[in-house]
């Protein structure tokens, strides 16, 4: 992106930072949309948060990471959908944003368990994830499955599919639109007279955006979404799509977007690249366009519901049972992902597939 080149004569002691680039490129381009201060923020491949800093423990912890429970469940979900797919002889096994690979350890080990030799002979699995360091932890935490990689959902090669991810979709680019009296204008990013990062409104009016209410002030809407639903839709049938993530069920969230580091909230503009940006999730749009595309569509539904549904309670007996001594620390933290008050309402199951398939588990 113009604005955004390193000079070819910078050694490594004059490296700009991310933040300086973005000022340079406001500089001369003028203020910048939300969703593209949050792609270069995360996904810059020389200075982006996931591509410098995988952060999961450190600026924030996902369910895979709480229990082990969760990713188990998720592998008695994979050996399900396979046999309801008629139990082809090879299946892509994908996760988008894999993390550090705990989420599949988890998953396989409890789906070789569940779906035997015939499962373990089918699987192929494949990890969409553009960062090398990240690939490197990937490939040693799952070396027994001896994943393949690739950068986008397009490049996973064609055959019948079971795609998880586990909080991906809330770090997909959001477009910002504040209402200004009987108006629409897109949130910017610019510079005050100190040439620090700040928040704007652009020109131009706009209409209306998508899931706007008469009550709403500001509504997000993540194009991402337009090209995950048209990678499904051009691949080829049998597929599934398991998505888990936060937000609201059927309504637009407002202004959402949030920063962490270290555990802590921080200004969103306070750490460009060095920090977690994230929004709620509209599971209402993703299903409305979803099944618009003609993919069959389940969900949402809440994280509690579905993992009750795969039989959470029934894996949690047996593993306190197994580990007496650590009982309480295993309920515990089964307790964060099921419980309406914690994780279990906040964070939502949907699934999107191929049609004439029936319906998925946990639904």
């Amino acid at each position: 992106m113009a604005g955004l080149e390193r000079a070819e004569t910078e050694g490594p002691e004059e490296r700009v930072t991310l933040k300086e680039r973005l000022i340079r490129l406001i500089e001369t381009g003028g203020p910048i949309p939300v969703s593209t201060y949050m792609q270069l923020c995360l996904h810059d491949t020389a200075q982006g948060y996931y591509a410098t800093r995988p952060g999961i423990g450190k600026d924030f912890i996902t369910a895979p990471e709480i229990s082990q429970i969760f990713g188990e469940l998720i592998g008695l979900w994979l050996v399900h959908e396979w046999k309801a797919m008629g139990s082809p002889a090879e299946i892509r096994i994908v996760e988008i944003g894999p993390g550090r690979g705990v989420l599949m350890k988890d998953a396989l080990r409890l789906a070789m368990m569940a779906g035997g030799g015939d499962f373990a002979n089918a699987m192929r699995v494949t990890l969409v994830e553009p960062a090398p360091a990240m690939r490197e932890i990937q490939n040693e935490a799952l070396a027994a499955a001896q994943p393949e990689f690739v950068s986008t959902l397009a490049e996973v090669p064609a055959g019948p599919m079971l795609l998880v991810a586990n909080e991906y979709l809330d770090c997909l680019p959001a477009r910002q639109f504040r209402r200004d009296g009987a108006s629409w204008r897109e949130c910017v990013i610019g510079l005050d007279d100190k040439r620090e990062l700040v928040f704007g409104l652009a020109a131009d009016e706009q209409a209306a955006p998508e899931g706007a209410a008469d009550a709403s002030a500001v509504v997000e809407v993540q194009t991402g979404m337009d090209l995950l639903v048209a990678d499904l839709v051009t691949r080829d049938a049998p597929f599934r799509a398991l998505f888990i993530d936060y937000g609201p069920s059927d309504t637009a969230p407002g202004d959402s977007l949030r920063s962490y580091k270290d555990g802590e909230q921080v200004g969103p503009l306070a750490l460009p690249g060095e920090s977690d940006l994230t929004v709620d999730v509209d599971f209402g749009r993703l299903a409305r366009m979803s099944g618009k595309a003609g993919l069959d569509v389940a969900g949402p539904a809440p994280q509690g519901m579905f993992l009750l549904g795969l039989g959470a309670q029934a894996r949690l007996n047996q593993l306190v049972k197994a580990n007496p001594d650590d009982g309480e620390a295993i309920f515990n933290a089964a307790q964060r992902l099921i419980d309406p008050k914690d994780m279990g309402e906040r964070f939502k199951a949907i699934c999107l597939s191929s049609g004439g398939l029936p319906a998925p588990a946990g639904f």
